[in-house]
């Protein structure tokens, strides 16, 4: 059975027509997030460090509202449209993990991102026992 899952518009407002998160049995896949501002549905633009923390934050709060966090992440995929963002963005996401529970991870250079950002990141979540 699957369990779609949007948070309420005033935590995090979607940006197009997408469920948050997916619940397929003890899976969670989480919807890539970029660094929009929950106040206003905009994509912050700027600074790789501020886009980073705010996609970080935006996972996080739709890991909280499914009742899970980032220690049962399985799977994550980062998207950047610069590699040479990777350091800075590396350096962000991994303060978001305990060293010993790291997901695997697969990291993409692309051209562009939905909402001119530089940074997207999707999650792939174990929620069993």
């Amino acid at each position: 059975m699957l369990e779609y899952i949007t948070l309420p518009t005033d935590i995090l407002p979607p940006v197009a027509p997408y469920s948050h998160a997916v619940r397929a049995g003890d899976l969670l896949f989480v919807t890539g997030q970029l660094a929009e501002d929950p106040a206003t549905g905009e994509v912050v633009r700027g600074a790789i460090e501020d886009q980073t923390r705010r996609v970080m934050e935006n996972l996080k709060l739709v890991l909280d509202h499914c009742g899970t966090s980032f220690d049962r992440v399985t799977m994550s995929r980062i998207f950047v449209t610069d590699f040479r963002f990777f350091p800075i963005v590396n350096e962000i996401y991994a303060s978001y993990f305990a060293s010993d529970r790291l997901p695997c991870r697969t990291t993409i250079g692309v051209t562009a991102l939905a909402g001119l950002g530089d940074v997207e990141i999707d999650l792939i979540v174990y929620c069993g026992s």
